[in-house]
């Protein structure tokens, strides 16, 4: 698929043009950011649900909300994530390892760097590049505000990245002594990444944003009790979110109807909870599998088939 096929703006169909060697990078980038997204929210009343919308995400994209915060995060991370790894593993020419760190360290300490850190500023320039391009798809909606807190929620998902990478090292020496480290920056397992910044969903600030589109100046709205300036790795939103309990076509909400809960839970996933207070249906669900396989010689697997009876509630 050639970059004039994709739903890009005119500065991502440039920079796809100019560097396509990239394109897979950037698919896989989105792909990753996604299934995050719906593994963090998988039990929540927002579940990260995708549309068959150019956009994927539909409503949420523009909305402005939390959930956008998150988005924009996530997918920047993804991005970044991807075209890191794909760097270290020599599959772009443009950028390798973090040769900066190579023969420095700590040699009195008995370390050093090697190895192959993850550089990280490539893919954080790409996206900044590519991710900040669909942040101003924004302003036929919202406006500068609403770029100005995509950019800013964008690059909180660049810090994720950055804050999470960790120091790893291998002891050389005779007989399996330490007498030498080798060290080298390796990236968190985007898991890691994802559960970072959904913890700064959960603490996100609205804000209200001055100034225009290229200014980032932005400050909690006047409600807000809180008087410290906004960080550079929080996440901002400039609305409320909207009830996700009921379906509202219009806004691209699909509600909670039909949503399987847990019974036992009082977290986001229990029914009381998921349901919105609605209640919930519960179904017995006959599941057949095969079970106390043995090998028998020779040469076949003999199993038996075991029959389970479970209980499955989903909301009204």
């Amino acid at each position: 698929m050639g970059c004039a096929n994709l739903p890009l703006t005119n500065k991502q169909k440039d920079l796809c043009r100019k560097k396509p060697h990239l394109l897979p990078s950037i698919k896989d980038g989105a792909r990753l950011g996604i299934s995050e997204c719906q593994t963090q929210f998988k039990h929540e009343r927002w579940n990260c649900s995708t549309t068959k919308e150019v956009s994927v995400f539909g409503y949420e994209l523009t909305s402005g909300t939390k959930e956008t915060a998150f988005i924009y995060a996530v997918m920047a991370a993804g991005l970044v994530h991807v075209v890191t790894r794909a760097c270290s593993s020599g599959n772009v020419t443009e950028c390798s390892c973090d040769t900066t760190l190579q023969g420095s360290g700590s040699p009195s300490e008995g370390w050093h760097w090697g190895g192959c850190s993850d550089d990280i500023r490539y893919g954080t320039w790409l996206s900044r590049r590519f991710a900040d391009g669909s942040a101003g798809n924004a302003s036929a909606k919202g406006g500068d505000a609403l770029i100005a807190v995509n950019q800013h929620n964008s690059e909180a998902g660049r810090q994720a990245v950055a804050n999470t990478m960790s120091t790893d090292c291998r002891c050389h020496g005779v007989s399996g002594s330490c007498a030498v480290k080798t060290c080298w920056r390796s990236m968190a397992p985007f898991e890691r990444v994802g559960a970072l910044l959904k913890e700064r969903y959960e603490a996100s600030v609205q804000v209200q944003a001055r100034g225009g589109g290229g200014g980032r100046k932005m400050r909690p709205k006047e409600k807000s009790r809180r008087r410290v300036p906004v960080g550079k790795d929080e996440l901002v939103f400039l609305n409320k979110s909207p009830n996700y309990c009921l379906e509202d076509r219009r806004l691209g909400v699909s509600g909670t109807r039909g949503r399987r809960c847990s019974r036992a839970s009082a977290g986001p996933e229990g029914c009381n909870l998921l349901c919105c207070g609605r209640g919930y249906n519960t179904h017995v669900v006959r599941r057949v599998e095969r079970c106390d396989c043995k090998f028998v010689w020779c040469c076949y697997v003999r199993c038996r088939r075991c029959e389970s009876m479970n209980d499955m509630h989903t909301c009204k």
